[in-house]
């Protein structure tokens, strides 16, 4: 019987997904029992016929594109497995891949997630992720990308695994909720990493998980219009949503200071309209009806756990000046 259930959520992801698939079901001798299921997000290049040549995957098609959030919810719903491993369709896993982040969620009875050792495309010998951090700033980080991948050889805690290639224990959904679909994509990872925080649960980074990735296989670049939108509307989203008010006052005078210095970024990329139009959407979420309701009530049992991530917070920035 399967311990693990694989999902891959694809959206016109047909260059990428047979060599996605074929490495994922190159794994290493004694691996655990897994199953593969694809959640296409209404694809028109073809992927649904290609899927026909890998039998053995489960496939849900559904009619259009709903977002990576509601994709990865429907596999989620659809898995009987105690652990569920998320993986972007533009990525090739290594033969330990699998079995790697199955042996850092048995070793770690408290993990919500562990973080695959996410490689560059092009240069494999250099880091995409090494699990991620989040900052008093309002930064997410993506920890040890572009350093030599030989460097992060440890397994670590870390705030939020990256959800493009990750292992989930399946019964903290049933505690904490699903990914929140309002994101539709961005820093959805980041959402449900620190809402398990809150609840007590860890987060980690195993680097004997390996996988290549390409970065940006659906949206086509690094920074670009849609994006921009997206990342900034969530960035505040998730703030407004995770943090009591309290927490949000402590740290505003750095979250201004953060926001105000990604504004410049932006400008000098001739997308600072862009990202104010995206804060501007990133308010009006969270102060929607919808959004109000999605915001995590504080529980007085919950102090200590906030009292923690609000010291990573600030451990954090430091991390992230240092570009550790």
């Amino acid at each position: 019987m399967a311990n693990i259930t694989v999902v891959i959520p694809n959206y016109n992801g047909i260059r990428f997904l047979r060599d996605c698939l074929i490495s994922l079901f190159q794994q290493e001798p004694g691996t655990p029992e897994y199953e593969v299921l694809v959640v296409d997000n209404g694809s028109q290049d073809g992927s649904l016929e290609l899927l026909k040549d890998f039998p053995q995957v489960r496939v849900i098609a559904l009619p259009r594109n709903t977002g990576f959030c509601h994709a990865v919810n429907v596999g989620i719903r659809r898995a009987r497995t105690p652990y569920v491993i998320l993986l972007n369709n533009d990525t090739k896993v290594m033969p330990g891949f699998v079995a790697g982040l199955y042996r850092a969620m048995e070793r770690e009875p408290k993990a919500f997630s562990v973080s695959a050792k996410m490689l560059m495309w092009d240069r494999p010998a250099l880091l995409d992720d090494a699990g991620d951090l989040y900052c008093a700033l309002g930064w997410a980080r993506a920890r040890g990308k572009g350093r030599p991948a030989g460097l992060y050889y440890r397994a670590a805690e870390v705030f939020f695994a990256c959800g493009g290639a990750a292992i989930y224990r399946r019964a903290v959904f049933d505690e904490i909720g699903l990914f929140d679909e309002a994101h539709f994509a961005y820093l959805e990872d980041l959402d449900i990493g620190w809402r398990a925080r809150i609840y007590g649960y860890r987060n980690y980074y195993e680097p004997s998980a390996e996988v290549i990735h390409f970065g940006s296989g659906s949206t086509g670049s690094r920074y670009n219009e849609k994006k921009t939108i997206l990342s900034s509307a969530n960035n505040v989203y998730v703030i407004g949503k995770n943090m009591p008010k309290l927490q949000l006052l402590l740290n505003l005078p750095f979250l201004l200071v953060g926001f105000a210095v990604k504004f410049l970024f932006f400008c000098k990329k001739g997308m600072g309209r862009l990202y104010l139009h995206g804060l501007g959407k990133g308010f009006r979420k969270l102060c929607s009806g919808k959004g109000r309701t999605r915001r995590i009530p504080f529980q007085r049992e919950h102090l200590k756990n906030y009292i923690a991530i609000q010291g990573e917070l600030y451990l954090n920035l430091l991390k992230i000046l240092k570009n550790n």
